[in-house]
């Protein structure tokens, strides 16, 4: 028995009865909807694995109308990395590279008249006006694909698609996390998105879909194309088919998204939505999704970087002290180039104190029962009773470099989490310790906009 409605399928066999599938209006405060009526909300999806039903919540991904640069030329200087990802220095150099950067926006500054996220809309009307921004006439999914060499020196290329992701409530399914988020302000993108009624920036989301690449390969209509300062080929094709269009967002809403990166603007999403509701008494704006980069949780879709511990309030060697307990200690070299390859080699991490004393840190394997195959998780074991602060830093370079700054004793460098172990946190609905995963190369702000209530 097959039973298809757009984002809900009940696949069976023939003797089993039909399940009930419950919207997640049945949550919220909408009345239930049935297969004829349209979904607002996430969906379960009943599956028959075997002789037994398994439910899964499923989110609904849709096109919508993107706002884009016109000049599509000069997309090298007019995009930015993430704003989570650029210091103040870079955020200036950005800035210089062109008056219509789009960190001028994403990274708003007040101008003395007005504060900050004020003065991103006023800019962003300006530009819309001007014909800098150009908004597409009819809905879209936009592909997205990056070539690029990654840590081993192996030539990838990796395809993805920017829709609107629904917002679902925390805990409700269909939109899950993979790993802990450390207490963080959300203020200022919050106050951004009040401010600007856009979505500048995507959050990257995973999907569990088997054969979504699959779906992605056939090229689009090119609307950019260019090459970063780091050699990342980063290329934009434009999906306006109806039935391309249908089929990707079948693909997608069949299965749940696991978010690796963007955990905070997906909240604050939460935030604002919940915010609409309440002041226009409707759970049908388009702040009930957000925009979205989904691929394929699958390893030669993904390549990840390790995010690197540094520590303050606490004295080297009381962090030697107990780390002994659980590691096996041994003399290791300056940090350098090979360091890395070292640690993957050995199986193995690397400390180095504001001394320069360093040592190899190989896990003793009697002294991590129960405790996930992360080195993230064996620190947070060892260490979970000594006192101190533990800050994070991707890049060797700059992680070893922090030990300049005031305060700081000692780094950790850590090994990347496999995508395996990225693929079994997904499907048991486990989460990894905080800062575990860094994927890259990280996605282009700028590329893909998307005006909330546009759509």
């Amino acid at each position: 028995l097959l039973l298809s409605h757009r984002r809900v399928r009940i696949v069976g066999n023939e003797d089993d009865p039909v399940p009930c599938v419950t919207q997640a209006s049945d949550r919220i405060d909408g009345p239930r909807n049935r297969f004829m009526e349209k979904p607002d909300d996430a969906v379960d999806v009943a599956q028959n694995w075997g002789a037994q039903w398994h439910t899964v919540i499923v989110p609904r991904f849709e096109p919508f109308r993107a706002t884009r640069y016109a000049d599509s030329d000069r997309l090298s200087t007019l995009s930015s990395p993430p704003y989570d990802v650029i210091s103040d220095t870079e955020r200036t150099r950005y800035a210089s590279m062109d008056e219509h950067n789009i960190v001028h926006v994403d990274m708003p500054l007040s101008d003395g008249t007005v504060d900050a996220y004020h003065e991103a809309s006023r800019r962003i009307a300006e530009w819309k006006n001007s014909g800098v921004f150009v908004t597409d006439a009819a809905r879209s999914y936009s592909l997205y694909r990056m070539s690029f060499v990654d840590p081993t020196g192996t030539q990838r290329q990796t395809v993805g698609v920017v829709g609107a992701l629904e917002v679902v409530d925390e805990g409700a399914g269909g939109v899950l996390p993979h790993e802990r988020t450390t207490p963080k302000a959300k203020t200022d993108r919050l106050e951004l998105t009040r401010a600007t009624e856009m979505n500048l920036s995507p959050v990257w989301g995973l999907s569990l879909a088997q054969n979504m690449t699959a779906a992605l390969i056939e090229t689009g209509e090119q609307v950019g194309l260019f090459t970063d300062e780091n050699s990342v080929t980063h290329s934009i094709e434009r999906i306006s088919d109806p039935e391309r269009i249908a089929h990707i967002e079948s693909i997608v809403s069949s299965a749940p998204i696991v978010i690796a990166d963007g955990h905070h603007r997906y909240a604050i999403s939460r935030t604002y939505r919940d915010e609409i509701r309440a002041a226009r008494a409707s759970n049908t704006t388009g702040a009930e999704l957000t925009m979205t980069y989904v691929n394929e949780l699958v390893q030669e879709q993904l390549s990840v970087a390790a995010i690197h511990r540094f520590y303050s309030d606490v004295t080297a060697d009381s962090l030697l002290e107990a780390l002994s307990k659980c590691f096996d200690l041994s003399d290791a070299p300056p940090p350098d180039d090979k360091t890395l390859a070292r640690m993957n080699s050995f199986g193995c991490l690397y400390f180095i104190d504001n001394t320069a004393r360093a040592y190899w840190l190989t896990p003793k394997a009697s002294s991590f029962p129960g405790v996930r195959d992360l080195d993230s998780a064996r620190l947070e074991h060892a260490l979970s009773g000594t006192s101190h602060t533990v800050s994070y830093q991707h890049g060797q370079h700059e992680a070893v470099e922090q030990l300049k700054t005031q305060g700081c004793v000692a780094t950790i460098l850590i090994r990347p989490v496999s995508v395996a172990e990225i693929q079994r946190t997904a499907n048991e609905g486990l989460l990894m310790p905080p800062k575990s995963t860094f994927f890259t190369p990280k996605l282009q702000t700028g590329l893909v906009m998307r005006e909330i209530f546009a759509n």
